[in-house]
């Protein structure tokens, strides 16, 4: 047993490429469809984020960069582009560090100017009417926006103030709100006649977003609320018809913001309307919606294996149904572009006309190879069809090899055909000739709303019964050696991790990163408004038991599994005593465990030293105890 209060670094091998993977992010397509601005990285280690670039290409994918004024700087990131009216000018932001920059530039790239800069976090920067230019704007913050960063240190009296993002409009090279201040504001759209309308919620933005509702936001500033859902259902991704009288937005059971997934839902912004679902039963998820791909509402849909665009009109038809995964769709006037990849295809960008997407990149083509094989698995519990990936390493035989069960977050987001980046634990999972399988269990997003949320006043259980069929679904398809099984997981995956130990002796070793040990105690540590009490049926002061119940930390008595336990100490999401609860637990119980806390971090690791140790620690876990003799380990 051993308990570490502070990470120290282990060595881990870095695989050198001669040409690092580019990744795509933000898409922006130029209003005749000839030019797509990208936020591009490289696949290289590094602190924080990677060094951005901002490139405009062409349909033949000749690419001019574009130079921000703070070019040379310690911190100088673009993002958020977009394009003017003409399409002769592109906006987009640059955090430098403390404040962002507004920068524009010319269609044709070169060097940018810069209109404002503000002291502090600006997000979703966007043209509208006049090309009058739009923003999220944090004033006075006290940490980087988003839950899954790092809090601020907590000293002196505390939650006196809260960090507001709120809309802001650009005039006169300055910023002027444009909602009032007791509002956090998440999302947003414009509206024809300059109005606005989002998704916002009184009070602290991070613990909040649960019950944030629907509103309109008047050039004055004032505020007024459209639409307040149930406390089953968050809203995601507003977007405005193109005659500004209705609004279109995803609704359902989601996680956390920027886990996006549930219905397409339509409210007319008249007196009196209610919201009408659009596609009720479903047996898929939306992730996204735009009303300028062409004459129709459009749907970005999750569906098991597949990513699918289908208008939702009165007749709606799909316009693609691709097995490679499709993000970041841009659309402006009928024209769209859109990030591709798969399990064996590095990203590339596509463009044209919605249904007409074709490749216009292939700067990965001699980039990193895919670390091996994956196929698309699915098994029935409980009369679920459940979904999952199974991975084998290059060159696999017939030998049984160790299985990795990796457990995604959540629970309400999805394993997605993602290309593995050379730091990715599935990567070093795979080098080391492990099979790994991904469920998506019951909870997850791709097979409908009722799938999504079945996950409601059930936590532990049929995700769990979801999870552990995922074993036997990789046993039939591949030579699995079931004495050296594993459990990962981050967030929910970290929480089923620990579930795992308490409930079965099948795992030959576990780690638990960020997870949670004890329900009950989170909603002292973590409060999330109306999440827990849906989950659970109720408030915890009121019957503590359902929160009791789905506690790993209630049922570890017996547990025996060796289990690696892993968090930031400024994580918000699941806190570090989540962890500790459950170091102490085993110590007490003399089950093998390490307890590695991450000085600074949050629930997103944003040192690559940090990132790079807690792959090498998970490694060096699992491969001591494949190691250990099994009896033994079935006699502690």
């Amino acid at each position: 047993m051993k308990a570490l209060l502070l990470a120290t670094a282990l060595a881990f091998p870095v695989m050198a490429e001669a040409r690092p993977l580019v990744l795509f992010h933000e898409l922006a397509v130029s209003p005749d469809g000839s030019r797509i601005a990208s936020v591009e990285t490289q696949d290289v280690p590094v602190d924080g984020r990677p060094p951005a670039r901002l490139l405009i290409r062409d349909l033949a994918g000749h690419a001019a960069s574009v130079t921000p004024d703070c070019a040379g700087a310690a911190r100088c990131q673009p993002g958020s582009p977009s394009w003017n009216a003409k399409g002769d000018t592109l906006a987009f932001l640059v955090d430098e560090g403390g404040h962002t920059a507004i920068e524009t530039v010319g269609a044709g790239g070169g060097v940018a100017k810069t209109l404002l800069t503000f002291p502090g976090p600006l997000d979703t920067l966007r043209y509208g009417r006049g090309d009058r230019l739009s923003v999220l704007a944090t004033a006075d913050a006290t940490k980087e926006v988003g839950r899954a960063e790092a809090g601020a240190p907590i000293e002196g009296e505390v939650q006196t103030r809260f960090d507001e993002q709120r809309i802001a409009v650009v005039e006169n090279a300055r910023l002027r709100f444009v909602s009032p201040p007791d509002l956090y504001v998440y999302e947003y759209a414009e509206r024809p006649d300059g109005s606005f309308v989002g998704t916002a919620a009184h009070g602290d933005g991070d613990s909040n977003w649960w019950v944030a509702g629907l509103y309109g936001f008047g050039a004055d500033g004032s505020a007024r609320l459209l639409f307040q859902p149930g406390p089953r259902e968050q809203l995601a991704s507003p977007v405005v018809s193109p005659d500004g009288r209705a609004v279109a937005f995803v609704g359902g059971w989601m996680s956390d913001f920027g886990s996006t997934g549930g219905d397409a839902w339509r409210l007319d912004l008249a007196p009196g309307a209610t919201p009408v679902n659009l596609t009720p039963g479903l047996p898929a998820t939306v992730t996204g919606l735009d009303w300028d791909c062409g004459a129709s509402l459009v749907a970005s849909e999750l569906a098991g294996p597949d990513s699918v665009l289908t208008t939702l009109d009165a007749s709606p038809r799909v316009l693609r149904r691709d097995p490679m995964m499709l993000t970041a769709l841009s659309c402006r006037a009928g024209h769209a572009a859109a990030i591709t990849q798969d399990f064996t295809h590095p990203p590339e960008l596509l463009a044209g006309p919605v249904d007409g997407l074709r490749a216009i990149t292939h700067v990965n083509d001699a980039a990193l190879a895919a670390p091996g094989q994956a196929r698309s698995l699915s098994w029935r519990v409980d009369g679920h069809a459940v979904q999952g990936w199974l991975f084998t390493p290059p060159g696999a035989g017939q030998a049984k090899r160790p299985l990795i069960v990796d457990v995604h977050g959540g629970p309400e987001a999805a394993a997605r055909p993602r290309f593995a980046t050379q730091g990715s634990e599935i990567r070093a999972f795979l080098a080391q000739g492990w099979d790994v399988i991904e469920p998506n269990y019951r909870g997850s997003f791709g097979a409908g709303e009722a799938f999504a949320s079945a996950s409601i006043g059930d936590l532990g259980g049929g995700d769990w019964r979801d999870t552990l069929a995922s074993i036997d679904a990789a046993k039939a398809a591949t030579p699995i050696d079931e004495t050296r099984l594993a459990i990962t997981g981050g967030s929910y995956g970290g929480y089923m991790a620990m579930w795992a130990v308490s409930q079965t002796h099948r795992f030959r070793a576990a780690m638990a990163d960020a997870g949670v040990s004890d329900w009950l105690s989170i909603e002292g540590e973590a409060p999330q408004a109306g999440s827990d009490q849906v989950n659970f049926g109720g408030s915890v002061y009121d019957n503590a038991e359902p929160y009791l119940r789905a506690s790993p930390i209630m049922h570890i008595k017996g547990a025996t599994t060796p289990t690696l336990i892993i968090v930031g100490d400024r994580d918000l999401e699941c806190p570090m005593p989540q962890s500790l609860e459950f170091h102490t637990a085993l110590v007490a119980l003399g089950v093998p465990d390490s307890f590695v806390v991450y000085r600074d971090e949050g629930h997103a690791f944003s040192r690559e030293a940090d990132r790079r140790d807690r792959r090498a620690r998970t490694i060096a876990w699992f491969r001591k105890w494949f190691a250990a003799d099994a009896r033994k380990m079935r006699g502690r």
